[in-house]
């Protein structure tokens, strides 16, 4: 019963705060936004906050930040190369659960 609770705490909040930031810049902004450096601030605002959420998941996700880091260098030169989202996303897969299955070879990988 307490998890229950706590959990529709947990999503009440989240709706609001969700519900707030969407609704704040409809009630303040009502004209067209006119000036450059706003307009390209809030452009960018979603970039920022997913780059935010995701990159520190990205190094704690995994058993050894040496394989987080493998990936996320695997990901980085296959997006530089142009690749597909899925073609990233699998390199960075592959890349971690190689370095995964390599540290207990090679102790120096292991940190």
């Amino acid at each position: 019963m307490y998890d229950a609770l706590r959990f529709l705490g947990y999503l009440v909040i989240m709706a609001s705060v969700t519900y707030f930031l969407r609704m704040i810049p409809l009630v303040f902004f009502r004209k067209k936004i006119k000036s450059r450096f706003v307009s390209s601030f809030l452009h960018y605002i979603p970039y920022a906050v997913l780059t935010v959420m995701t990159v520190p998941a990205m190094f704690f996700s995994t058993s050894f930040v040496s394989s987080a880091i493998a990936g996320a260098l695997a990901a980085i030169t296959l997006s530089l190369f142009n690749r597909s989202l899925i073609t990233v996303a699998l390199g960075a897969s592959i890349a971690v659960l190689t370095v995964e299955l390599l540290i207990p070879y090679a102790s120096f990988l292991a940190f």
